[in-house]
């Protein structure tokens, strides 16, 4: 249930100093965050976001020039609870609040200006005194984004004068007047800004295949000596105590049955006793392990009591860190994954790992957003036996809104679910069985996590509001998962295994969308972890999306789509211009396609990946390189399956299909030298006299297909 702030029906106009700051803001009704009122210089706006991997969202006062101080206040407290006067923008007519807590540095720094160039009052400002505040923006040496939001929110603070005090309006003459701020500040003084760069082809094929094997053969192993953890840290000494349990929870009698069956366990396996360093750096007994295990007060095992003594006269040696109960069925290259049982000190962090490589597996398998990722629940994995197909539903936020155009906080389920392959499915299971919480990827995976309910409010204060694993925590614990893997590497002897460097380090989930993307472009016929080639995937992420492009990954799939186009088209107009001869039926619309589009093409910048979606589907790239032959497609003449739809533009053929007869088939000489090698290959089949003859007669009419390809192109020359 949402539930709606209603302390705006009891402040009409203006705040008071006990005004709540969300006063007509739907409030999430799993906050237990204090609320914040209009006096304090510190605005908590967690209590209204929802989505459950987001940290804490707070707005800074202090950072405000004093004499603008509660100007600023009052102004950012409208911006909240109402809508814009003006409407000038189509996104909406009210900010959403992780939005607004990013405007307020942004006005800030406008106030600042106005302090430190003398300007008491926002209403003493001028057109003159704007047009100074641009030009000294425009000269920032920061991003063009960022110089263009500074302007943005001056003109937003005019936009909501007729709700200001008179001494907070700005000139009633809009700022600057029709002219863009995009225009006003100029544009990127650095190259590639706002790209997001790709993990590394190797780094990403690696760790992916390491991931994989976390989900599907480590999980087990993991899952099972995690649940055992649970159970003893909940009997740890120190637990106890700060619960005000009694010192005792079996008598001493069964606790010394118990503990002699035990010894004589690790007699007969020729186990030792656990141990850990002590003070002087020597190893001695864990007491605290033991008191776990029997399910006994510390007290018991102090100097000269009987079972302490018990134990000191087993004479079982000391062998480190204490081992779970849990075997090792978990394999790797038909061996057992690790030589030896998982320790209990390593169980949660083996458990989160576990969870980061599940995050891998899914974001990077599915394209989804990092916080579609970390917003999934129990029960979103589905198959359909039908069509063989796998999904994933959830919510999402970027593209949710209300009929006004605002943001929806609550977000809202996905129309159409994301259609994914059996893997994500695995790393799903993984996390349904690893715990008990609704969250897949909860932030409270470990039960000694601070509990909301009993916090104190300076507790409060420290406290992240959502209950899942956050975006900003995702690129240490994958640099950890790496650094784990490769320490695991050199101890097993495998270090053609090891996870390569990132050259653009670190690894962030929001990098997997357009990594993905490049991997489906550029390499189609490569495979995921050695089983499902990209191109697969990419069948099953198109119908997934459904054209639905407010998903934001087909934005990042055109776009990788027209930067290989582009590096074909270089490569061939190149090749052209160095003599190289073309053949086949589509020989003059290659040469044609490839001359025009090097003049239309070369050189262009793309400003937006949104324009990519234009721009591939122009008929002048559309060449595709295939296997021995190059496709010069046109629909009408196509032999192959097309895909996708028939009335979609992106249509593009099916290479697996291609038939030899297609009027849309061109050679290259680089397509020639691949038929001379398959040749070559059949002639040797050929010569083989003890081949049954139907396969002798296939190879040898296949022989004679490609020899006539050759003769046609060398006799062209």
């Amino acid at each position: 249930m949402t539930i709606v702030n209603t302390a705006a029906a009891r402040h009409p106009g203006l705040p008071a100093a006990d005004t709540a700051v969300l006063a007509d803001r739907h409030l999430n009704p799993k906050n237990r965050q204090p609320p914040s009122v209009f006096a304090d210089d510190w605005w908590d706006i967690s209590p209204g976001l929802f989505e459950a991997h987001i940290p804490n969202a707070r707005m800074n006062f202090t950072a405000v020039p004093d004499r603008f101080r509660d100007g600023a206040k009052l102004y950012m407290w409208q911006l909240i609870n109402h809508d814009d006067p003006n409407h000038r923008t189509t996104r909406g007519r009210r900010l959403a609040l992780r939005s607004i807590a990013l405007a307020l540095p942004r006005l800030a720094a406008f106030l600042h200006w106005l302090d430190a160039h003398g300007i008491a009052h926002v209403a003493d400002v001028t057109a003159d005194h704007l047009d100074d505040y641009a030009a000294a923006v425009a000269a920032l040496e920061a991003t063009a984004a960022y110089r263009r939001c500074l302007l943005v929110e001056v003109r937003r603070l005019w936009s909501y004068r007729s709700l200001l005090p008179d001494d907070l309006r700005l000139p009633q003459a809009p700022p600057w007047g029709d002219e863009r701020p995009s225009d006003l500040v100029g544009g990127a003084k650095h190259p590639r800004e706002n790209r997001t760069p790709r993990v590394a082809a190797d780094t990403m094929q690696m760790l992916l295949m390491w991931c994989l094997r976390f989900v599907e053969d480590f999980a087990d192993d993991i899952i099972t000596a995690y649940h055992e953890y649970l159970h003893l840290w909940g009997r740890s000494p120190a637990l106890r105590k700060a619960d005000g349990y009694t010192a005792e929870h079996t008598s001493p009698h069964q606790a010394e049955l118990a503990l002699r069956g035990w010894l004589q366990r690790l007699h007969q396996t020729g186990e030792g006793l656990p141990s850990r360093p002590g003070p002087d750096r020597e190893q001695h007994v864990d007491w605290a392990h033991l008191c776990r295990l029997f399910d006994i007060g510390d007290h018991i095992f102090r100097p000269h009591r009987p079972l302490r003594r018990i134990v000191e006269d087993s004479h079982l040696p000391l062998v480190g860190p204490a081992l779970l109960d849990t075997p090792v069925t978990g394999r790797l290259h038909d061996q057992p994954w690790r030589a030896t049982r998982i320790r209990y000190d390593e169980a949660a962090e083996l458990a989160l790992m576990l969870s980061t490589a599940a995050t891998v597996v899914i974001a990077y398998l599915t394209g989804m957003r990092t916080g579609e990722v970390l917003n999934l629940e129990r029960g979103c994995a589905g198959h359909d036996p039908i069509t063989g197909l796998w999904f994933v539903t959830g919510k999402h936020w970027k593209s949710a809104r209300d009929h006004h155009g605002n943001k929806l906080p609550e977000g809202e389920q996905r129309p159409d679910p994301w259609t994914t392959i059996q893997p994500v499915a695995h790393a799903i299971t993984a996390l349904e069985r690893l715990h008990p919480h609704q969250l897949l990827f909860t932030a409270q995976l470990h039960p000694a996590r601070v509990d909301h309910t009993h916090a104190s409010p300076e507790e409060h204060r420290k406290l992240r509001f959502g209950q899942g694993r956050t975006a900003r925590d995702l690129p240490r614990d994958i640099k950890n998962l790496i650094e784990w893997i490769n320490n695991h590497c050199d101890r097993q002897g495998l270090t053609d295994q090891r996870i390569p460097a990132d050259p653009h380090s670190p690894i962030t989930a929001s990098r997997f969308r357009r990594t993905l993307a490049w991997h489906i472009v550029r390499r189609p016929r490569g495979l995921i972890a050695g089983a499902i080639q990209y191109g697969h995937l990419n069948v099953q992420i198109t119908l997934g999306y459904a054209g639905t492009y407010d998903s934001g990954f087909p934005d990042e799939h055109a776009y990788e789509d027209w930067l290989f186009r582009l590096d074909t088209l270089a490569e061939n107009h190149r090749q052209l211009a160095q003599g190289e001869h073309i053949s086949g039926p589509a020989a003059d619309n290659y040469q044609h396609r490839v001359n025009t589009a090097q003049k239309k093409f070369s050189g262009r910048v793309l400003t937006n990946p949104k324009y990519a979606h234009d721009l591939v589907t122009n008929p002048l790239l559309q060449i595709f390189p295939g296997r021995a032959m190059t496709c010069v497609f046109d629909p009408a003449k196509a032999l192959c399956q097309l895909r996708p739809a028939e009335d979609d533009v992106r249509r593009t053929p099916d290479q697996d299909d291609c038939r030899p007869t297609c009027q849309n088939i061109a050679y290259t000489d680089r397509n020639i030298a691949e038929v001379r090698q398959h040749a070559a290959q059949l002639q040797d089949l050929v010569e083989d006299h003890l081949a049954p003859s139907l396969r002798h007669h296939r190879e040898r009419a296949e022989l004679d297909r490609l020899r006539a390809i050759i003769r046609r192109h060398d006799h062209g020359k």
